[in-house]
């Protein structure tokens, strides 16, 4: 029996550092484990964030269509454990197009890919692993990623006295596990594999079994994540969406500074 896993998040919770470590070990988990990120279910991805939006009946359709796809795609894989990660499973992060909340669509989501998979493929084993980050932390790093990407011009006390309630992780996994009893989830928290050689990758690996054998070949991932923006940064950002440049002069003065080049 194959065992299917689902990682559907959360942003900002070390997911890139995760799937970067992952792929860079891509080779040395072969062949007994096949990883799915989101370049090969990019229209999966787009659907989940499409319904987060939505909430539409006709888009959470497409969500469960594209998942079949997915199903489908992998129904020959020889692989004991296909992992498949990508935050935007869970939709849009909160904050962006006035989502409240994880709580406003993941659960849906949830069931709709384990619908898909149960149909395509009723002999696996279907997981779903979500990973969380201090309530506090978490909201300053959704903050700086909105500041950096969209025009919000919310200082940060602002940003966390409105979304304060998104912070809370376990209120949005109680709705989630709710919606797919029939299946396992697993729950790991960034802060508990701060001292762990691969980070919070440790986490998955311990989930797929990978052997000591194994273990001894891989390497963490090479570095090449951004750093998040400092606190001088931070106020030139927000000047900037505060300013009077149209959209898309703002969006190229925030790439211009976060590139070093103003």
């Amino acid at each position: 029996m194959r065992r299917i896993i689902f990682h559907a998040g959360f942003h900002k919770t070390g997911t890139t550092s995760l799937q970067q470590t992952l792929r860079a070990n891509r080779q040395a988990l072969r062949p007994h484990i096949r990883l799915v990120l989101r370049p090969g279910m990019q229209a999966l991805c787009e659907a989940a964030r499409g319904y987060s939006r939505s909430r539409d009946a006709l888009d959470l359709g497409l969500v469960k269509y594209e998942a079949a796809a997915l199903a489908e795609r992998l129904e020959s894989e020889v692989a004991d454990t296909i992992f498949i990660t990508s935050e935007d499973l869970s939709g849009h992060m909160p904050g962006r197009y006035k989502i409240k909340s994880y709580a406003a669509a993941a659960p849906d989501l949830m069931r709709a890919l384990a619908i898909a998979f149960r149909a395509a493929c009723p002999g696996d084993d279907l997981r779903f692993v979500f990973t969380t980050r201090a309530g506090p932390v978490w909201l300053r790093s959704c903050y700086a990623q909105h500041l950096r990407a969209t025009r919000l011009d919310w200082d940060e006390a602002e940003y966390v006295k409105r979304y304060a309630p998104s912070a809370d992780h376990a209120k949005v996994l109680a709705a989630i596990a709710a919606e797919i009893p029939d299946h396992p989830m697993e729950v790991f928290a960034l802060e508990d594999f701060a001292d762990r050689p691969l980070g919070l990758a440790e986490a998955v690996l311990d989930l797929m079994r990978v052997t000591p054998t194994v273990r001894t070949r891989l390497r963490p991932a090479p570095e090449g994540l951004r750093p998040a923006p400092d606190a001088d940064t931070r106020a030139k950002l927000l000047a900037i969406n505060r300013s009077d440049l149209s959209n898309a002069q703002a969006k190229a003065a925030r790439l211009a500074l976060m590139r070093g080049e103003s």
